[in-house]
């Protein structure tokens, strides 16, 4: 019997051996995925820049970055444990409820774990590290710990010889472990930072050491981690955050924009150099931490430079008119809504502020600066550019009548019997005889009104549904205001409709 196969037979045996040489997307799915988190206590982003910090300006020049701002009472005080719960769980503190720094039993960390905890829990084979000299992050010395026991590795480096040498105690534990064993996920935290601010404010010298410092340290850290054999085939994710800013004189836990202040550098494969399309929030850390290894949950965060898809963004702001107490650098503010979108004022009333006569478009920067702790600061699910109307404000110079004003949507295409869902973030405060409802119309018919407030709807994601009725094609939706007298507001993000 002949030893040459048929061509038949050579073709089978070729075909039951071939080799699958892999493409560019699956070799890199293949890439081991790791990312460290680095905390710096207190850092103000803009204290960057003057200072000698190679290491942050490298990771800010090759990935992206934006400040962020935070909430204010009575929300959460910006401290460091609300601070730090909120970038650890994904969640705001109305969820994640640590509203101090010395929270004992009563938070529901439980429910909103860390983004470590919640990798072990979806990915036992998965290796976690967590390492600080701020002992609540890493024992339970106040309450739970904001990292828990969950996490492979949890070291807690003691103060006691101050945070100066603490940090460089943890620089070191840090790159030694992260060069030897490489975890999958890690969070690095740096104190001292914010221990000089409480000395000597942002505009210190000590505080410019500090942060100095605390680069160096990130540094050595990340040196250790290039060192590693395999880094060449692994892809490493670095994201730099802080838990709240500080005043020039030093101190933080109010609501001044210094103190509300925090950022996200975010550098690693993939991610685009510059600043992001819209600004993040906080929130969007441990839900970037989770999606690196395919891990979701029903979080406040997003992906980081997950796009838009919110109408408001891409209207060009405005400096301030009557709004003398905001920085003309401030841009913050727009009547010129979308095309296909309408501020209908029919019945409003004259004079007041020029900014917030009728609905207009603003921004977190803006609108939280006309009068801080009035809970605008607490409007934490709002994005980029969002919707208000505001009594309260428009009243802050002379008026006669009241409040009246219209939000009108685009016309939105739906389908006879199906069911429309109107989505929107809504920020609501009530006073008084001001009403806010949100109605809709189809094909340029009666409203059918669907929600009226008769209470406070504070940092709310409101799900609406109505049956598309008969030969309905399009609808529209209004959200109005009416009956304001100098009685505070409504603001509303990202309106979405979809149709099942």
């Amino acid at each position: 019997m002949s030893r040459v196969p048929t061509l038949l037979g050579a073709v089978a045996l070729a075909a039951t051996f071939a080799i699958v040489v892999p493409t560019a997307d699956s070799a890199a799915a293949l890439r081991p995925k790791k990312v460290v988190v680095f905390g710096i206590d207190g850092l103000l982003f803009d204290k960057i820049a003057p200072v000698n910090a190679p290491t942050l300006d490298s990771l800010i020049a090759s990935g992206r970055s934006s400040k962020t701002s935070l909430y204010a009472n009575p929300m959460a005080p910006t401290l460091s444990g609300p601070g730090w719960a909120t970038l650890a769980t994904g969640v705001w503190p109305d969820k994640h409820k640590v509203t101090s720094n010395n929270w004992g039993t009563s938070t529901n960390l439980a429910q909103y774990p860390d983004f470590l905890t919640r990798l072990e829990s979806a990915n036992s084979a998965l290796s976690t590290y967590a390492i600080a000299d701020w002992s609540p992050l890493t024992s339970d010395s106040v309450g739970k710990a904001i990292f828990t026991s969950a996490i492979d590795k949890r070291e807690t480096v003691s103060d006691a010889p101050g945070y100066a040498a603490a940090d460089a105690t943890i620089a070191t534990k840090a790159a030694t472990h992260l060069r030897d064993t490489g975890p999958d996920a890690s969070f690095v935290y740096f104190g001292e930072v914010d221990i000089a601010g409480h000395s000597c404010g942002a505009t210190g010298s000590c505080y410019t050491k500090a942060i100095e410092n605390t680069d160096k340290h990130m540094g050595t850290v990340i040196n250790a981690i290039k060192a590693r054999p395999t880094y060449a085939d692994e892809d490493w994710t670095f994201l730099v955050s802080t838990d709240h800013g500080h005043t020039n004189s030093g101190g933080h836990g109010g609501s001044s924009v210094a103190e509300r202040s925090s950022f996200i550098i975010q550098t690693g494969p993939g991610v685009p150099a510059g600043t992001f399309a819209v600004k993040p929030k906080n929130v969007d850390v441990a839900t970037t931490v989770l999606g690196i290894h395919g891990v979701t949950a029903a979080l406040d965060g997003q992906v980081l430079g997950t796009p838009s898809t919110d109408p408001f963004e891409g209207v060009t702001l405005k400096p301030r008119v009557d709004e003398t107490g905001i920085p003309t650098d401030v841009l913050g503010w727009t009547k010129t809504v979308p095309s296909g979108w309408g501020i209908d004022n029919t019945g409003m009333g004259t004079g007041g502020m020029a900014e917030w006569r009728g609905w207009s478009l603003t921004n977190d920067d803006f609108w939280t600066r006309t009068q801080a702790d009035q809970q605008r600061e607490s409007n934490v699910r709002a994005r980029g550019v969002f919707a208000v109307a505001d009594s309260d404000e428009w009243a802050d110079k002379t008026t006669s009548g009241t409040f009246n004003s219209t939000l009108v949507s685009a016309p939105y295409a739906v389908t006879a019997g199906r069911t429309a869902t109107i989505g929107f973030g809504s920020h609501y405060l009530k006073e008084g005889a001001e009403t806010a409802t949100v109605s809709v119309s189809f094909n340029g018919g009666a409203e059918t009104q669907l929600l009226k407030y008769t209470a406070d709807a504070v940092a709310k994601l409101e799900r609406l549904t109505v049956p598309v009725p008969s030969g309905a094609t399009s609808m529209v939706v209004k959200w109005r205001l009416t009956n304001g007298a100098n009685n505070w507001y409504w603001a509303v993000d990202n309106p979405s409709v979809s149709v099942s």
